[in-house]
């Protein structure tokens, strides 16, 4: 794997955590590592909704990377859970799919969007841009 030039990134705070749910091992794993690897964050992969809303009872995560096609709840489904915990509201969130997602729901939520399958640069900039903010 290329290193990629992400400056902001070094000025991340010791501890922080992107919580990705991703139902596909193979990808989530995959993922998660280049997150450790190219970024100062630690990343957590899970592979299920209930596995997310478990694991922000003891980590609040800096950013959400969340599948649409999860079992049990879709990515949205799960954002608004996630959102509806107390000190979880103002999470950034990035959603990953292969299929068209609706839109107005995803702006209405300020999600940001990225379709599977999708350039890693793209979404290390995506990721360095959200916790940037």
């Amino acid at each position: 794997m290329e290193k990629h030039s992400l400056s902001k990134f070094n000025q991340a705070s010791p501890g922080q955590t992107i919580l990705l749910v991703e139902d596909d091992e193979d990808i989530g794993v995959f993922v998660s590592q280049v997150l450790s690897d190219e970024t100062p964050y630690d990343a957590l992969h899970v592979t299920d909704a209930m596995s997310a809303l478990a694991v922000v009872d003891s980590i609040k995560p800096s950013l959400f990377i969340l599948d649409y096609r999860l079992p049990g709840l879709n990515g949205i489904e799960l954002f608004d859970r996630l959102h509806a915990i107390k000190g979880l509201e103002t999470i950034p969130a990035v959603m990953i799919s292969a299929n068209a997602l609706p839109r107005q729901e995803l702006q209405q939520r300020h999600i940001t969007y990225i379709k599977k399958p999708f350039d890693l640069s793209h979404l290390l900039v995506t990721v360095e841009r959200l916790l940037a903010a």
